[in-house]
């Protein structure tokens, strides 16, 4: 088909055909193994933390390294993507991702090497154990930071824009089902096999995705299981110039430096920023919390941890929806995600009630947390989605890197104050402030993050000098 021609406004009208909806589906299950692999350590913290000594502030020192790296990698992944391409950009990220997954079984005795090292060039000697999960999460880190760019690049590719915000919510509802599958998963696994066993049999899920991947992806120029019609309807609202020879003539290097000239960039960086910290808290921090506040322990915690995931599942998919709400009564679609965006940012306030009625069941904390869980996961399907309302495909994951290493440098920033403030609440004996403190952060973070985006670009203006 030529895409130089115009559209048939008719022709889209009509059945278009579904197959960019198998590529969603293989966008789910990547995020799924994302947040399985990354959700083992937290889940097996607290036997861990028992084995080797870990403090709240040593288990904070390795999620920060994760996330640290993470943030990093976000920015050169989202370069990697435009450059290589997204068919390319996946096996690579999760061939990365899935080894530095299987590397944590092995962690202990890469501990030895690195402690060993440390001491030989006069370095401070970092604890053994404590070593070698930093290295896995490093290598777990720079793989899995390919993850969103790469799916948010296949998504515009695939999707128009109107359907981008659900498309979006169906993929990053996989990161809830990862964490709904690990807590079940997880502990079966390190019964029958021990720890080790669970981050080999976890890791190695990536690779055979890998194949599905390869046998299944082309771009939609080139994908021979797409229709023609269906094609049409995907560049029905941004069209992308093909020349004879069949290449995007998009494709034109973007500096870092044009990309953070627009205040587009600033408002998406700070919205990740402010608001990612919160779901590496909800991630990391949840089942130490149960253990902490309740008890719970083990097998204990799956039940409670797969009611909570299961609501930010309805979450992400009911946020991914939401914006079509306010478009159906005549909103542009930037305007419908910001409105849609406002309502979502109130719902996380609900965490503060969090501690003070605890004491009633530890259903209530699960349960008004998995409010504001959710909450995140429809505010995130929109915050990445305003991206593609606002730049061209071809800069599309340059600037969700770029966001992407804010939200991770803010998901550094929360995790060390989680650590700091439980370690010092529960060192006085007063770990529950230590959480309502916590908690409190979280619950107002999403209003701010609206407000400062909202004064950044009040009106949407797409980006055309690209």
């Amino acid at each position: 088909m030529n895409l130089n021609e115009p559209i048939n406004p008719q022709r889209v009208g009509q059945a278009v055909g579904k197959y960019r909806w198998t590529i969603c589906a293989l966008l789910f299950f990547a995020t799924t193994v994302n947040y399985l692999d990354r959700q083992v350590l937290s889940l097996l913290a607290p036997e861990l933390s028992t084995q080797f000594g870990w403090s709240n502030t040593d288990y904070a020192n390795i999620a920060s390294v994760f996330q640290f790296v993470y943030a990093i990698s976000m920015l050169f992944a989202g370069r990697l993507v435009d450059k290589i391409g997204t068919k390319s950009a996946y096996i690579l990220a999760i061939a990365v991702w899935s080894t530095g997954a299987v590397m944590h079984a092995f962690a202990v005795p890469m501990g030895e090497g690195i402690a060993s090292l440390s001491g030989a060039i006069g370095l401070a000697v970092i604890p053994v154990s404590i070593a070698g999960f930093m290295l896995s999460r490093a290598v777990l880190a720079i793989g899995e930071a390919g993850n969103f760019p790469i799916a948010i690049k296949a998504t515009a590719e695939y999707f128009p824009k109107k359907e981008r915000s659900f498309a979006t919510g169906i993929f990053n509802s996989g990161a809830n089902v990862g964490a709904i599958l690990a807590p079940i998963c997880v502990p079966l696994i390190a019964a029958l096999w021990g720890w080790e066993a669970a981050f080999i049999v976890i890791g190695g899920l990536g690779f055979v995705w890998v194949a599905v991947w390869i046998a299944l992806y082309e771009s939609p120029e080139k994908q021979k299981r797409l229709s023609a019609e269906e094609l049409a309807y995907i560049r029905s609202d941004s069209p992308i110039v093909i020349d004879p020879m069949g290449s995007n003539v998009e494709a034109k290097k973007v500096s870092w430096f044009k990309l953070l000239s627009y205040r587009q960039t600033w408002a998406f960086a700070f919205g990740k920023f402010m608001t990612d910290g919160v779901w590496w808290f909800f991630l990391f921090w949840l089942p130490t919390y149960l253990s902490a506040q309740y008890g719970m322990k083990g097998s204990a915690i799956v039940l409670p941890l797969s009611v909570l995931y299961t609501m930010t599942m309805v979450g992400s998919i009911g946020g991914g929806w939401f914006p079509s709400y306010f478009m159906s009564r005549g909103d542009a679609p930037y305007d419908g995600r910001m409105k849609a965006m406002l309502v979502i940012a109130c719902f996380p306030l609900l965490v503060l009630l969090a501690q003070p009625f605890g004491y009633i069941s530890f259903w209530v904390p699960v349960l008004l947390i998995g409010v504001g869980a959710s909450a995140h996961q429809a505010w995130s399907c929109n915050i990445f989605t305003t991206v593609s309302d606002m730049f061209p495909q071809k800069s599309i994951a340059s600037v969700v890197g770029i966001g992407g290493l804010a939200g991770g440098l803010g998901g550094v920033v929360m995790t060390k104050i989680g650590g700091w403030v439980i370690d010092h609440y529960k060192m006085i004996g007063d770990i529950h402030t230590g959480y309502m403190i916590m908690f409190a952060i979280c619950a107002v973070a999403y209003l701010v993050a609206w407000s400062v985006m909202k004064a950044l670009v009040p009106r949407h203006k797409e980006i055309t000098d690209l």
